[in-house]
C-alpha cells in the first residue's frame, strides 16, 4: 500500500479494520491456550477469565494418560515429515523441468495437473481408497500418506519461484559441464529458499490437521493421527472441556512454532511466486 498518497482518515480506518478483524479471528486461539491450563470450575465460571487463575498443566497430564496421545503425536510427526519432504522435492523438480525445458505436451500436462486441483477430494476418495486396498497399504503409515506425496498447488509454486531464476545462470553451469542434477541441487535450490519455506508452512498445516483420510484409512492406534486421535478423544471425554482444550492445544502448537520460525521466509516467498507468471 502506498501510504505517502493516501488519505490519512481512509488509512487509519483501514487499519483499524485490520487490527480488529486480526483480534477477532485470534479470540478462540486465545481462548483454547487459557483453558488448556485452567481448572474445569474455571473454564465455567461466569464472567470469564482471559488469564488463569489457578494455573495448572494437569489438563495436558490427563491428556496423555487418558489415551495413546503420544503415540498419536508421533503417527503424525512420522507422516507429516514424509509428507512435506515429498512435496517439496516433487514440486521443485517439477517446477524446474516445467520452468527451464522446453518439451512435447508441456502446456497440456501442467494444465492437467493444476486442472486436478478442481477436482474436490471427496469425489476422489473412493479411488484413492480401492487402490490402497489393492496395494494392501490400508492402516499403514504408506496408507496415510501415499494421496499426498504429490502437490499440484506445490508445482504452481515452484514453477512460479523458478521463472526469475536467470536462465543465463543456468546456461553458464552447463557450459561449465555440469550435470542436470548437480545445476538443480547445488544452483537452484540454495536460491529457493523463501519459496520452499513457504510450501513447507502451507504443506506441514494442512498435512498435520488431515483428518478424513486418516480416519478412513486407519483402524487402530498403531497409526491414527493426532486430528483422529483429538476426535476419538472428543468423544470418550465430551464433558471434560479442560481435557479438550489442553488436547487441542498440544495439537496445533507445532504448527505455531513453525510458522514462528519461518514467518520471515513464508512472507518472502508468498511475494516472490506470485512475481512473474
Amino acid at each position: 500500500m502506498d501510504t505517502k498518497h493516501t488519505n490519512p482518515l481512509l488509512l487509519a480506518i483501514a487499519y483499524t479494520v485490520l487490527i480488529v478483524g486480526s483480534l477477532w479471528m485470534l479470540l478462540p486461539l486465545v481462548w483454547m491456550t487459557s483453558a488448556a491450563f485452567k481448572p474445569m470450575s474455571e473454564i465455567i465460571q461466569v464472567p470469564p477469565t482471559w488469564i488463569p487463575k489457578h494455573f495448572t498443566l494437569d489438563n495436558i497430564k490427563q491428556v496423555f494418560e487418558q489415551l495413546p496421545f503420544a503415540r498419536y503425536f508421533l503417527n503424525s510427526v512420522i507422516t507429516t515429515t514424509v509428507i512435506v519432504f515429498s512435496v517439496l522435492l516433487t514440486s521443485a523438480m517439477a517446477g524446474y523441468g516445467f520452468s527451464k525445458f522446453n518439451f512435447p505436451g508441456k502446456k497440456i500436462l501442467f494444465f492437467l495437473i493444476l486442472s486436478s486441483l478442481m477436482i474436490p477430494f471427496q469425489v476422489r476418495m473412493i479411488p484413492l481408497y480401492q487402490m490402497a486396498q489393492k496395494m494392501d497399504i490400508i492402516n499403514s503409515y504408506l496408507g496415510v500418506v501415499f494421496p499426498w506425496l504429490f502437490d499440484a498447488m506445490g508445482v504452481f509454486m515452484m514453477n512460479q519461484f523458478m521463472l526469475t531464476i536467470p536462465k543465463e545462470l543456468i546456461e553458464a553451469a552447463r557450459i561449465d559441464g555440469a550435470s542436470e542434477i548437480g545445476i538443480f541441487f547445488k544452483i537452484v535450490l540454495p536460491q529457493m529458499g523463501s519459496a520452499i519455506s513457504a510450501l513447507a508452512i502451507f504443506t506441514f498445516s494442512w498435512s498435520w490437521e488431515e483428518f478424513l483420510w486418516p480416519l478412513i484409512i486407519t483402524n487402530s492406534d498403531r497409526v491414527r493421527t493426532l486430528p483422529v486421535g483429538l476426535q476419538y478423544f472428543s468423544e470418550q471425554y465430551g464433558v471434560n472441556i479442560h481435557w479438550q482444550m489442553a488436547g487441542a492445544f498440544v495439537a496445533i502448537l507445532p504448527v505455531l512454532i513453525m510458522f514462528f520460525i519461518l514467518q520471515k521466509q513464508f512472507v518472502e516467498g508468498i511475494a516472490l511466486t506470485g512475481m512473474k507468471g
